[in-house]
Protein backbone atom coordinates (compact mmCIF):
# COMPACT_ATOMS: atom_id res chain seq x y z
CA UNK A 1 0.00 0.00 0.00
CA UNK A 2 1.03 3.82 -1.14
CA UNK A 3 1.93 5.98 1.84
CA UNK A 4 -0.42 8.77 2.43
CA UNK A 5 1.01 12.01 0.23
CA UNK A 6 2.02 15.11 2.63
CA UNK A 7 2.72 18.39 1.22
CA UNK A 8 4.96 21.08 3.24
CA UNK A 9 4.27 24.62 2.99
CA UNK A 10 7.13 25.49 5.94
CA UNK A 11 9.58 24.49 7.98
CA UNK A 12 11.46 22.04 5.82
CA UNK A 13 14.66 24.21 5.71
CA UNK A 14 14.34 26.00 8.84
CA UNK A 15 12.42 26.17 12.02
CA UNK A 16 10.05 28.43 11.41
CA UNK A 17 6.50 28.66 9.26
CA UNK A 18 5.30 25.28 10.34
CA UNK A 19 2.61 24.10 7.57
CA UNK A 20 2.07 20.52 6.51
CA UNK A 21 -0.60 19.04 4.22
CA UNK A 22 -2.14 15.36 4.52
CA UNK A 23 -3.79 14.46 1.58
CA UNK A 24 -6.52 11.70 1.78
CA UNK A 25 -7.85 11.74 -1.78
CA UNK A 26 -7.68 14.61 -4.71
CA UNK A 27 -10.27 16.30 -3.01
CA UNK A 28 -9.86 16.00 0.66
CA UNK A 29 -6.98 17.20 2.52
CA UNK A 30 -6.22 18.62 6.29
CA UNK A 31 -3.59 21.07 7.56
CA UNK A 32 -0.96 20.76 10.46
CA UNK A 33 -0.14 24.33 11.83
CA UNK A 34 -0.20 27.57 10.00
CA UNK A 35 2.70 29.16 11.17
CA UNK A 36 4.58 32.43 10.56
CA UNK A 37 8.14 32.31 9.00
CA UNK A 38 10.75 34.39 11.00
CA UNK A 39 14.20 35.43 10.92
CA UNK A 40 16.52 34.71 7.79
CA UNK A 41 13.54 32.42 6.64
CA UNK A 42 11.05 35.71 6.21
CA UNK A 43 11.34 36.03 1.70
CA UNK A 44 14.38 36.94 0.12
CA UNK A 45 12.04 40.25 -0.59
CA UNK A 46 11.54 40.74 3.38
CA UNK A 47 7.71 41.54 2.19
CA UNK A 48 5.49 41.25 5.37
CA UNK A 49 3.07 39.93 2.89
CA UNK A 50 4.96 37.17 1.38
CA UNK A 51 6.15 36.25 4.94
CA UNK A 52 2.30 35.62 5.25
CA UNK A 53 1.26 34.78 2.10
CA UNK A 54 -1.24 31.52 1.57
CA UNK A 55 0.92 30.21 -1.92
CA UNK A 56 -1.66 27.27 -2.47
CA UNK A 57 -4.85 26.18 -3.24
CA UNK A 58 -7.12 25.56 -0.20
CA UNK A 59 -10.27 23.66 -1.99
CA UNK A 60 -9.39 20.65 -0.74
CA UNK A 61 -8.69 20.84 2.70
CA UNK A 62 -11.71 20.38 5.17
CA UNK A 63 -10.12 21.25 8.45
CA UNK A 64 -6.92 22.64 10.09
CA UNK A 65 -5.38 21.06 13.46
CA UNK A 66 -3.39 23.47 15.59
CA UNK A 67 -0.46 21.77 18.17
CA UNK A 68 -0.29 24.79 20.09
CA UNK A 69 0.05 28.51 19.57
CA UNK A 70 3.36 29.52 19.12
CA UNK A 71 3.31 32.09 16.25
CA UNK A 72 5.65 30.10 13.86
CA UNK A 73 2.65 27.41 14.14
CA UNK A 74 -0.14 29.94 14.40
CA UNK A 75 1.20 33.10 12.72
CA UNK A 76 -0.36 32.72 9.40
CA UNK A 77 -4.01 31.62 10.47
CA UNK A 78 -5.39 35.24 9.68
CA UNK A 79 -4.48 34.86 5.73
CA UNK A 80 -5.16 31.77 5.54
CA UNK A 81 -9.11 32.90 6.07
CA UNK A 82 -8.45 35.59 4.42
CA UNK A 83 -7.80 33.61 1.58
CA UNK A 84 -10.88 31.43 1.85
CA UNK A 85 -10.66 28.40 4.45
CA UNK A 86 -13.99 28.19 6.33
CA UNK A 87 -13.37 24.64 8.02
CA UNK A 88 -13.33 24.07 11.59
CA UNK A 89 -10.12 24.18 13.52
CA UNK A 90 -9.54 21.38 15.56
CA UNK A 91 -6.72 21.87 18.70
CA UNK A 92 -6.40 20.83 22.55
CA UNK A 93 -8.75 22.52 25.46
CA UNK A 94 -5.82 24.17 26.37
CA UNK A 95 -4.90 25.77 22.67
CA UNK A 96 -8.52 26.62 22.72
CA UNK A 97 -8.20 29.28 25.62
CA UNK A 98 -4.99 30.53 24.51
CA UNK A 99 -5.41 30.67 20.74
CA UNK A 100 -7.53 33.68 20.51
CA UNK A 101 -5.28 35.75 22.68
CA UNK A 102 -2.67 34.93 20.36
CA UNK A 103 -4.07 35.47 16.72
CA UNK A 104 -5.60 38.82 18.73
CA UNK A 105 -2.09 40.25 19.04
CA UNK A 106 -0.93 38.66 15.57
CA UNK A 107 -3.52 40.63 13.89
CA UNK A 108 -2.94 44.05 16.19
CA UNK A 109 0.54 43.95 14.53
CA UNK A 110 -0.25 42.44 11.48
CA UNK A 111 -3.46 43.58 10.15
CA UNK A 112 -5.12 46.27 12.29
CA UNK A 113 -5.62 48.05 15.40
CA UNK A 114 -9.50 48.66 15.14
CA UNK A 115 -10.97 47.24 18.21
CA UNK A 116 -13.97 46.22 16.49
CA UNK A 117 -12.33 44.39 13.42
CA UNK A 118 -10.58 42.59 15.64
CA UNK A 119 -13.60 41.63 17.97
CA UNK A 120 -15.42 40.72 15.11
CA UNK A 121 -12.44 38.34 13.93
CA UNK A 122 -11.63 36.94 17.29
CA UNK A 123 -15.85 35.85 17.72
CA UNK A 124 -15.38 34.59 14.08
CA UNK A 125 -12.01 32.29 15.10
CA UNK A 126 -13.88 31.13 18.54
CA UNK A 127 -16.92 30.07 16.09
CA UNK A 128 -14.19 27.69 14.06
CA UNK A 129 -12.58 26.21 16.78
CA UNK A 130 -13.30 22.26 18.20
CA UNK A 131 -11.69 22.03 21.33
CA UNK A 132 -10.50 18.25 21.60
CA UNK A 133 -9.36 15.82 25.12
CA UNK A 134 -6.41 14.39 24.90
CA UNK A 135 -6.52 10.85 23.56
CA UNK A 136 -10.46 12.06 22.61
CA UNK A 137 -10.83 9.96 18.52
CA UNK A 138 -12.66 12.77 16.24
CA UNK A 139 -13.91 12.03 12.75
CA UNK A 140 -13.08 14.86 10.28
CA UNK A 141 -15.90 14.86 7.63
CA UNK A 142 -15.07 14.60 3.92
CA UNK A 143 -16.15 15.47 0.74
CA UNK A 144 -17.31 12.66 -2.15
CA UNK A 145 -15.46 10.21 -0.76
CA UNK A 146 -15.50 6.93 0.60
CA UNK A 147 -12.39 6.97 2.64
CA UNK A 148 -12.33 8.24 6.40
CA UNK A 149 -10.37 9.89 8.58
CA UNK A 150 -9.71 9.98 12.46
CA UNK A 151 -7.82 12.70 14.47
CA UNK A 152 -6.58 12.05 18.35
CA UNK A 153 -4.40 14.48 20.16
CA UNK A 154 -1.81 13.34 22.53
CA UNK A 155 0.24 15.74 24.88
CA UNK A 156 3.91 17.05 23.24
CA UNK A 157 5.24 18.21 26.46
CA UNK A 158 6.07 21.40 24.72
CA UNK A 159 4.42 24.31 26.49
CA UNK A 160 0.33 24.19 27.71
CA UNK A 161 -2.12 22.73 25.48
CA UNK A 162 0.71 21.35 23.07
CA UNK A 163 -0.05 18.06 21.25
CA UNK A 164 1.06 16.11 18.88
CA UNK A 165 -1.37 14.45 15.74
CA UNK A 166 -2.29 11.26 15.19
CA UNK A 167 -4.42 10.58 11.65
CA UNK A 168 -5.82 7.26 10.96
CA UNK A 169 -7.16 7.33 7.35
CA UNK A 170 -9.66 4.68 6.54
CA UNK A 171 -9.17 3.80 2.45
CA UNK A 172 -11.51 1.87 0.64
CA UNK A 173 -10.40 0.09 -1.98
CA UNK A 174 -12.93 -1.61 -4.71
CA UNK A 175 -11.37 -5.07 -6.38
CA UNK A 176 -12.25 -4.49 -9.70
CA UNK A 177 -11.13 -8.07 -10.32
CA UNK A 178 -13.65 -9.88 -8.89
CA UNK A 179 -17.51 -9.93 -10.37
CA UNK A 180 -18.70 -8.78 -6.79
CA UNK A 181 -16.25 -5.77 -6.97
CA UNK A 182 -16.25 -6.32 -3.19
CA UNK A 183 -14.57 -3.27 -1.45
CA UNK A 184 -11.64 -3.48 1.21
CA UNK A 185 -10.24 -1.32 3.25
CA UNK A 186 -6.87 -0.20 4.70
CA UNK A 187 -5.66 1.78 7.68
CA UNK A 188 -2.95 4.13 7.34
CA UNK A 189 -1.60 6.31 10.52
CA UNK A 190 0.37 9.56 10.41
CA UNK A 191 1.61 11.02 13.34
CA UNK A 192 2.78 14.89 13.23
CA UNK A 193 4.78 15.61 16.14
CA UNK A 194 4.67 19.30 16.13
CA UNK A 195 6.66 20.56 18.52
CA UNK A 196 7.91 17.81 21.55
CA UNK A 197 8.90 18.97 24.83
CA UNK A 198 11.89 17.64 26.72
CA UNK A 199 11.61 15.20 29.76
CA UNK A 200 10.95 16.84 32.93
CA UNK A 201 10.59 20.28 31.71
CA UNK A 202 8.90 22.45 34.56
CA UNK A 203 4.75 22.59 34.92
CA UNK A 204 4.09 19.86 32.09
CA UNK A 205 4.02 16.17 31.54
CA UNK A 206 6.19 14.51 29.52
CA UNK A 207 4.88 13.28 26.25
CA UNK A 208 4.94 9.58 25.52
CA UNK A 209 5.38 7.71 22.12
CA UNK A 210 2.28 6.32 19.79
CA UNK A 211 1.94 2.43 20.18
CA UNK A 212 2.43 2.57 16.26
CA UNK A 213 2.40 4.55 13.11
CA UNK A 214 2.91 4.43 9.31
CA UNK A 215 4.40 7.23 8.73
CA UNK A 216 6.15 10.35 10.96
CA UNK A 217 6.81 13.69 10.42
CA UNK A 218 8.61 14.95 13.19
CA UNK A 219 10.30 17.98 14.38
CA UNK A 220 14.59 18.31 14.53
CA UNK A 221 15.56 21.83 15.85
CA UNK A 222 17.86 20.17 18.49
CA UNK A 223 18.58 17.08 16.02
CA UNK A 224 22.07 17.90 16.53
CA UNK A 225 22.31 18.73 20.19
CA UNK A 226 21.89 16.83 24.00
CA UNK A 227 20.29 19.15 26.63
CA UNK A 228 22.13 19.44 29.87
CA UNK A 229 20.00 17.73 32.69
CA UNK A 230 17.63 19.95 35.02
CA UNK A 231 19.82 19.60 38.19
CA UNK A 232 22.93 21.24 35.72
CA UNK A 233 20.88 24.16 34.33
CA UNK A 234 19.49 24.82 37.73
CA UNK A 235 23.24 25.01 39.23
CA UNK A 236 24.16 27.29 36.06
CA UNK A 237 21.32 29.58 36.38
CA UNK A 238 21.91 30.30 39.90
CA UNK A 239 25.46 30.90 39.27
CA UNK A 240 24.13 33.42 36.58
CA UNK A 241 21.27 35.69 39.45
CA UNK A 242 24.29 35.23 42.49
CA UNK A 243 26.74 36.88 39.50
CA UNK A 244 23.60 39.75 38.83
CA UNK A 245 23.84 40.40 42.95
CA UNK A 246 26.92 40.38 43.59
CA UNK A 247 28.29 43.14 40.59
CA UNK A 248 24.44 44.83 40.47
CA UNK A 249 24.05 44.20 36.89
CA UNK A 250 20.81 43.12 35.32
CA UNK A 251 20.13 39.56 33.77
CA UNK A 252 18.11 40.05 30.24
CA UNK A 253 16.48 36.56 29.03
CA UNK A 254 14.75 36.88 25.76
CA UNK A 255 11.79 34.78 25.86
CA UNK A 256 8.73 34.14 23.74
CA UNK A 257 5.72 35.05 26.12
CA UNK A 258 3.93 31.62 25.66
CA UNK A 259 5.36 28.75 27.65
CA UNK A 260 8.98 29.75 28.26
CA UNK A 261 7.95 32.79 30.27
CA UNK A 262 6.19 30.57 32.63
CA UNK A 263 8.90 27.79 32.90
CA UNK A 264 11.56 30.42 33.87
CA UNK A 265 9.08 32.24 36.68
CA UNK A 266 8.86 28.24 37.73
CA UNK A 267 12.17 27.41 37.70
CA UNK A 268 13.27 31.00 39.53
CA UNK A 269 10.43 30.72 42.26
CA UNK A 270 12.12 27.43 43.30
CA UNK A 271 15.50 28.50 43.01
CA UNK A 272 14.82 31.40 45.43
CA UNK A 273 12.74 28.64 47.46
CA UNK A 274 15.28 26.30 48.32
CA UNK A 275 18.13 29.09 48.47
CA UNK A 276 16.22 31.28 51.43
CA UNK A 277 15.51 27.58 53.28
CA UNK A 278 18.72 27.13 53.35
CA UNK A 279 19.68 30.31 54.30
CA UNK A 280 17.38 30.19 57.12
CA UNK A 281 18.73 27.04 58.34
CA UNK A 282 21.93 28.25 58.62
CA UNK A 283 20.34 30.86 61.02
CA UNK A 284 20.61 33.88 58.33
CA UNK A 285 17.63 36.47 58.77
CA UNK A 286 15.58 37.93 55.90
CA UNK A 287 18.03 40.86 55.58
CA UNK A 288 21.23 39.40 55.20
CA UNK A 289 19.41 37.01 52.23
CA UNK A 290 20.36 38.44 48.92
CA UNK A 291 17.86 36.33 46.95
CA UNK A 292 15.25 38.45 48.63
CA UNK A 293 16.79 41.14 47.04
CA UNK A 294 16.71 40.93 43.08
CA UNK A 295 13.15 41.47 41.35
CA UNK A 296 11.87 39.42 39.25
CA UNK A 297 10.72 41.57 36.13
CA UNK A 298 8.31 40.58 32.88
CA UNK A 299 8.13 43.13 30.91
CA UNK A 300 5.36 41.84 28.23
CA UNK A 301 1.75 42.55 28.57
CA UNK A 302 1.32 39.24 26.53
CA UNK A 303 3.33 37.16 28.58
CA UNK A 304 2.06 38.47 32.01
CA UNK A 305 -1.47 37.39 30.12
CA UNK A 306 -0.69 34.42 29.44
CA UNK A 307 1.05 33.75 33.23
CA UNK A 308 -2.33 34.59 34.06
CA UNK A 309 -3.93 32.15 31.83
CA UNK A 310 -1.54 29.45 33.17
CA UNK A 311 -2.49 29.84 36.24
CA UNK A 312 -5.79 29.52 35.89
CA UNK A 313 -5.25 26.12 33.68
CA UNK A 314 -3.16 24.42 36.98
CA UNK A 315 -5.13 21.46 36.09
CA UNK A 316 -3.01 20.66 33.34
CA UNK A 317 0.40 21.08 34.84
CA UNK A 318 2.07 18.36 35.58
CA UNK A 319 2.06 16.46 39.40
CA UNK A 320 5.21 17.82 40.82
CA UNK A 321 4.06 21.56 40.25
CA UNK A 322 0.68 21.12 41.72
CA UNK A 323 2.34 19.29 44.64
CA UNK A 324 3.76 22.73 45.49
CA UNK A 325 0.48 24.40 45.21
CA UNK A 326 -0.74 22.15 47.52
CA UNK A 327 1.93 23.10 50.20
CA UNK A 328 1.36 26.80 50.10
CA UNK A 329 4.12 27.84 47.12
CA UNK A 330 2.93 30.21 44.36
CA UNK A 331 5.27 29.17 41.28
CA UNK A 332 3.74 32.14 39.20
CA UNK A 333 2.55 34.36 41.81
CA UNK A 334 5.46 35.28 44.29
CA UNK A 335 6.54 37.87 45.97
CA UNK A 336 9.90 38.77 44.00
CA UNK A 337 7.87 39.13 40.91
CA UNK A 338 7.09 42.81 39.31
CA UNK A 339 4.71 42.62 36.08
CA UNK A 340 4.77 45.53 33.59
CA UNK A 341 2.23 46.37 30.93
CA UNK A 342 2.30 49.94 30.32
CA UNK A 343 4.82 51.26 27.84
CA UNK A 344 5.58 54.25 29.70
CA UNK A 345 6.21 52.21 32.99
CA UNK A 346 8.55 49.77 30.16
CA UNK A 347 10.56 53.10 28.93
CA UNK A 348 10.90 53.93 32.41
CA UNK A 349 11.88 50.99 33.95
CA UNK A 350 15.06 50.72 30.79
CA UNK A 351 16.64 54.32 31.95
CA UNK A 352 16.08 53.12 35.74
CA UNK A 353 18.32 50.01 35.60
CA UNK A 354 20.47 51.88 32.97
CA UNK A 355 21.32 54.55 35.14
CA UNK A 356 21.01 52.32 38.58
CA UNK A 357 23.33 49.57 39.96
CA UNK A 358 20.26 47.55 40.74
CA UNK A 359 20.54 43.68 40.67
CA UNK A 360 17.35 42.48 38.32
CA UNK A 361 16.21 39.25 36.03
CA UNK A 362 13.72 40.62 33.20
CA UNK A 363 12.63 38.64 31.15
CA UNK A 364 10.79 40.06 28.19
CA UNK A 365 10.01 39.19 24.51
CA UNK A 366 10.57 38.75 21.51
CA UNK A 367 12.36 35.25 22.14
CA UNK A 368 14.90 35.87 19.29
CA UNK A 369 15.41 39.53 19.74
CA UNK A 370 13.18 40.65 16.61
CA UNK A 371 11.46 42.78 17.87
CA UNK A 372 9.43 44.12 20.90
CA UNK A 373 10.46 45.07 24.82
CA UNK A 374 13.63 43.02 24.78
CA UNK A 375 15.24 45.22 21.69
CA UNK A 376 14.98 48.57 24.00
CA UNK A 377 16.85 46.70 27.20
CA UNK A 378 19.54 45.59 24.87
CA UNK A 379 20.47 49.01 23.10
CA UNK A 380 20.39 50.46 27.22
CA UNK A 381 22.87 47.37 28.73
CA UNK A 382 24.36 45.71 26.07
CA UNK A 383 27.82 47.93 25.94
CA UNK A 384 27.38 47.43 30.06
CA UNK A 385 29.98 44.90 31.53
CA UNK A 386 27.68 44.04 34.33
CA UNK A 387 24.85 43.12 32.34
CA UNK A 388 23.92 39.25 31.42
CA UNK A 389 22.38 37.76 28.17
CA UNK A 390 20.84 34.38 29.27
CA UNK A 391 19.48 32.61 25.96
CA UNK A 392 17.06 29.77 27.12
CA UNK A 393 15.50 29.12 23.58
CA UNK A 394 16.68 28.52 19.53
CA UNK A 395 17.80 31.45 17.83
CA UNK A 396 16.85 31.13 14.05
CA UNK A 397 19.25 32.32 11.67
CA UNK A 398 19.00 35.85 10.82
CA UNK A 399 17.74 36.85 13.78
CA UNK A 400 19.34 39.17 16.39
CA UNK A 401 19.70 36.84 18.78
CA UNK A 402 21.39 34.71 16.73
CA UNK A 403 23.93 37.67 15.72
CA UNK A 404 24.02 38.45 19.81
CA UNK A 405 24.92 34.36 20.46
CA UNK A 406 27.20 33.90 17.59
CA UNK A 407 29.42 37.36 18.06
CA UNK A 408 29.39 37.06 21.74
CA UNK A 409 31.53 39.47 24.03
CA UNK A 410 33.58 42.24 21.65
CA UNK A 411 31.19 41.29 19.32
CA UNK A 412 28.44 43.65 17.72
CA UNK A 413 24.66 43.41 16.71
CA UNK A 414 22.57 45.93 14.41
CA UNK A 415 19.43 46.99 15.43
CA UNK A 416 16.93 49.72 13.47
CA UNK A 417 16.79 52.96 15.43
CA UNK A 418 14.01 55.43 14.42
CA UNK A 419 15.39 58.85 13.53
CA UNK A 420 13.38 62.42 13.95
CA UNK A 421 12.00 62.36 10.36
CA UNK A 422 9.99 58.51 11.58
CA UNK A 423 12.47 57.29 9.39
CA UNK A 424 14.66 53.65 10.48
CA UNK A 425 18.08 53.66 10.24
CA UNK A 426 20.61 50.08 11.21
CA UNK A 427 22.96 50.94 14.02
CA UNK A 428 25.94 48.90 15.39
CA UNK A 429 25.78 48.20 19.05
CA UNK A 430 28.93 46.65 20.78
CA UNK A 431 28.34 43.84 23.09
CA UNK A 432 30.29 44.38 26.24
CA UNK A 433 27.57 42.07 28.38
CA UNK A 434 28.05 38.28 28.98
CA UNK A 435 26.27 35.79 26.81
CA UNK A 436 25.13 32.60 28.15
CA UNK A 437 23.06 29.78 26.83
CA UNK A 438 21.49 27.07 28.55
CA UNK A 439 19.85 25.35 25.88
CA UNK A 440 18.51 23.01 28.80
CA UNK A 441 16.48 25.31 29.20
CA UNK A 442 14.57 24.92 25.78
CA UNK A 443 10.75 23.97 25.55
CA UNK A 444 12.44 21.29 22.30
CA UNK A 445 13.51 18.35 22.70
CA UNK A 446 17.00 17.26 22.13
CA UNK A 447 18.77 14.42 19.97
CA UNK A 448 18.22 11.50 22.32
CA UNK A 449 14.80 12.84 23.48
CA UNK A 450 13.75 12.34 19.41
CA UNK A 451 15.17 9.26 19.10
CA UNK A 452 13.46 7.92 21.94
CA UNK A 453 10.23 8.98 20.71
CA UNK A 454 10.60 6.45 17.94
CA UNK A 455 12.52 3.63 20.06
CA UNK A 456 9.43 3.68 22.61
CA UNK A 457 7.26 3.02 19.58
CA UNK A 458 5.93 -0.46 19.54
CA UNK A 459 5.83 -0.67 15.57
CA UNK A 460 8.12 1.60 14.28
CA UNK A 461 7.43 4.21 11.02
CA UNK A 462 8.10 2.68 7.62
CA UNK A 463 8.71 6.38 6.77
CA UNK A 464 10.32 9.10 8.87
CA UNK A 465 9.93 12.83 7.61
CA UNK A 466 12.62 15.61 9.25
CA UNK A 467 11.06 19.12 9.57
CA UNK A 468 11.26 21.95 11.99
CA UNK A 469 15.36 22.13 11.78
CA UNK A 470 18.37 23.71 10.15
CA UNK A 471 19.91 21.48 7.93
CA UNK A 472 22.57 20.84 10.22
CA UNK A 473 20.47 19.24 12.77
CA UNK A 474 18.36 17.51 10.19
CA UNK A 475 21.60 15.64 9.21
CA UNK A 476 22.70 14.83 12.43
CA UNK A 477 19.29 13.14 13.08
CA UNK A 478 18.85 11.37 10.05
CA UNK A 479 21.95 10.05 10.34
CA UNK A 480 21.64 9.03 13.92
CA UNK A 481 17.45 7.74 12.49
CA UNK A 482 19.43 5.50 9.63
CA UNK A 483 21.79 3.76 11.96
CA UNK A 484 19.57 2.91 14.61
CA UNK A 485 16.60 1.74 12.01
CA UNK A 486 18.36 0.74 8.60
CA UNK A 487 15.04 -0.58 7.20
CA UNK A 488 13.08 2.99 7.57
CA UNK A 489 12.93 5.32 4.98
CA UNK A 490 14.35 8.84 6.40
CA UNK A 491 13.68 11.61 4.47
CA UNK A 492 14.61 15.73 4.60
CA UNK A 493 11.97 17.47 2.39
CA UNK A 494 13.47 19.87 0.63
CA UNK A 495 12.38 23.65 -1.21
CA UNK A 496 11.52 21.62 -4.46
CA UNK A 497 8.83 19.77 -2.54
CA UNK A 498 7.24 22.73 -1.15
CA UNK A 499 3.88 23.17 -4.07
Amino acid sequence: MALAKISHHGAVNGVTGSCHELHIDSNNSILIDCGLFQGAETSPSGSHHDQMAIDFPLKAVQALIVTHVHIDHVGRIPYLLAAGFDGPIFCSQATAILLPDVLEDAVKIGFTKNRHLISKFIQHIKAMLVPLDYGQKTSIELKNTQHKLAIKLKPAGHILGSAYVECEILQSETDSKTLAQTQTQRKQKIVFSGDLGAPYAPLLPAPKSPYSCDQLVIESTYGDKIHANRRHRQAHLKKIIERAVKNRGVVLIPAFSIGRTQELLYELENIIALNSRTLLKKGKSIIENPWEEIEIIVDSPLANEFTEKYRQLSDFWDAEAQKRVREGRHPLDFSQLITINEHSTHMDTVQYLQKTARPAIVISASGMCTSGRIVNYLKALLGDERTDILFTGYQAQGTPGRDIQKHGKGGYVFFDDSEPSGRSKRKKYTINANIHTLSGYSAHADQTNLLNFVKRMRHKPKQIRLIHGDDEARQALQGKFKEAYPEIDVMMPAKENIK
